[in-house]
């Protein structure tokens, strides 16, 4: 699949704003609640933006924007436990037919998950976005959307999450 550089353009000047947005603000709490806003009002299709937490070793909800949502991940199960599992980005085109997928809202279909990690390259949680519609995400929406996230983290002091 080639890239289409005004996709990739795009992003990018989502990055910047949303650096913008987030400004001086150093606070994980404001900046995760801020992230996910963004998202789920910049990227259309989606019916489900938020952050799952790394804490007992587990993924736990997080802000969000969308429906009510799973509130624990184990890391063996889903989309997003693979991805905090691996360290590397997942790209789903149907949810479905994903082994192990979590169907927190049955209405989705496809779903990108970006892990977040510390300075030091500890997991500190996910990223997760999900779609009513199936192959909603390419890989330049997996790349920019982890240029999302690595907007956020540079922007934020994280605290560590027992």
């Amino acid at each position: 699949m080639t890239i289409d550089d005004h996709t990739v353009e795009d992003y990018r000047s989502l990055a910047r704003q949303l650096a913008a947005l987030l400004g001086d603000e150093r606070d994980w709490l404001i900046n995760v609640s801020q992230l996910n806003a963004f998202i789920f009002e910049q990227l259309p299709d989606l019916n489900w933006a938020g952050v799952y937490l790394l804490r007992a070793g587990q993924l736990k909800l997080g802000p969000f924007q969308g429906k009510v949502a799973c509130t624990h991940i184990p890391l063996d199960k889903g989309v997003c436990g693979a991805a905090a599992r691996t360290g590397e980005v997942q790209r789903v085109e149907d949810v479905h037919a994903f082994p192990g997928h979590i169907a927190c809202d049955a209405a989705s279909r496809s779903e990108v998950v970006v892990p977040l990690k510390t300075p030091e390259g500890q997991l500190w949680g996910v990223l997760d976005l999900d779609s009513p519609l199936p192959a909603r995400f390419t890989e330049t929406d997996a790349t920019g959307i982890a240029l999302l996230a690595d907007t956020f983290l540079q922007h934020t002091e994280l605290p560590r999450l027992d």
